[in-house]
């Protein structure tokens, strides 16, 4: 699969398909881990840009405080939920 976003975008996504199913990562966690530990809105941002839903999960990044945050795929947050289930995370 060819990316296509900024460079900033495609490192995001790169390291959100480390992430394993049945896992979650912070937003927070993910600015750290790409060595870019003030980015977290950037962060937030690139991954609500992600147009390769779910084959990139963002659906496996929430909030700090444990909630979910958004999900730019097809169906919005009721899809994030249902694909974070799936997996045996449970809210």
């Amino acid at each position: 699969m060819i990316l296509k976003g900024t460079k900033f975008q495609i490192k995001v996504w790169k390291y959100l398909k480390t992430i394993k199913k049945g896992q979650i990562r912070t937003y927070s966690e993910v600015a750290k881990a790409i060595s870019m530990p003030k980015a977290v809105r950037a962060v937030a941002n690139a991954i609500g840009k992600n147009p390769y839903a779910p084959k990139i999960p963002c659906h496996r990044v929430i909030r700090s405080d444990g909630s979910l945050g958004g999900y730019s795929g097809p169906g919005g947050i009721k899809t994030k939920k249902k694909l974070l289930k799936s997996e045996g995370i449970s809210f």
